[in-house]
């Protein structure tokens, strides 16, 4: 083998050394995003017969009906309904969960650590049996949405606690002494300073609470009793054939989530930025009640 030939192999394999992250990484992407990219293509999809598992031809008919089919629609609302009120729940509770957790010692706090843990940690078919068995021991007259909104906030507490406190442990304390040195009282302490620079961690813990609970299908099957959300309407289709327009509503939540990615995102980088401002040495502190007074 020639000089150059060696050299060019050299070259190659420097230069494969030092992309090899960047190349795995790639590839790792790209495993991930193949499924979108199926659902994707096969939502412009006219197929012949009930089932879409074969190119027959392109068209924008299934985007432009999305939502022809009332027992599709029905559930996809069931669905939404059902992942913002978890959500809303999940968040308010996990918010103040995790700021407990974080900021105060009491009795248990170790053991309520590990307690968060569990539902995260369990498999779901546990839970959502659990669930069922609860629900029945409680004699609850019926099965329905109720009981689902009860089994989705208590799975999406834990992930919002998580996040949260995960936030609030490299929170700078001292920003909110200085707001207090300055004369604000506890709750402007807490709406002008802690909650603007923990909400992208709270807006990533809804985030994620919403994406849980709408894509849901173990526990849902468990307690739903006739109540059919957005994923038990795919499993029951998939056994007769799934509509093109449950690839065009995949999508379009697919997009709403990229959306909320991307505002997270913008949150915390604003959210760090308004981190890294600190009052100049030289003006000295004036306090809150002295500024009003002139």
């Amino acid at each position: 083998m020639s000089l150059g030939g060696e050299s060019r192999m050299g070259r190659a394999w420097r230069w494969l050394r030092e992309h090899a992250v960047n190349i795995v990484a790639g590839g790792v992407v790209l495993y991930l995003l193949l499924p979108i990219a199926v659902i994707l293509l096969f939502s412009f999809n006219d197929p012949q017969g009930r089932y879409n598992y074969t190119w027959v031809g392109f068209t924008l008919y299934h985007w432009g009906h999305a939502f022809s089919r009332p027992e599709l629609t029905e559930a996809l609302l069931t669905s939404l309904k059902l992942a913002v009120l978890a959500t809303a729940i999940s968040t308010i509770v996990g918010t103040m969960m995790a700021l407990a957790l974080v900021r105060h010692r009491f009795f248990g706090r170790r053991s309520a650590n590990f307690l968060i843990v569990i539902p995260m940690a369990t498999p779901e078919v546990v839970v959502g049996a659990a669930l069922l068995s609860f629900f029945l021991i409680l004699g609850t007259p019926s099965l329905g949405f109720q009981t689902l909104l009860i089994a989705h906030v208590m799975f999406c507490i834990s992930f919002v606690v998580v996040v949260v406190r995960s936030r609030l442990i490299g929170f700078d304390r001292s920003l909110e002494e200085a707001a207090r040195d300055l004369g604000a009282s506890s709750l402007q302490t807490f709406r002008l300073v802690t909650l603007p620079l923990i909400m992208p961690g709270v807006f990533g813990g809804a985030m994620l609470a919403f994406a849980l609970s709408i894509d849901d299908f173990v526990i849902s099957n468990f307690n739903s009793g006739t109540t059919v959300t957005f994923p038990l309407y795919i499993f029951g289709a998939a056994q007769r054939g799934i509509p093109v327009e449950v690839n065009v509503i995949a999508m379009m939540l697919f997009g709403v989530t990229v959306l909320a990615m991307g505002a997270t995102v913008w949150q915390q980088r604003r959210a760090e930025k308004m981190s890294e401002v600190r009052p100049e040495q030289e003006a000295p502190p004036v306090a809150i009640g002295a500024v009003e007074a002139a």
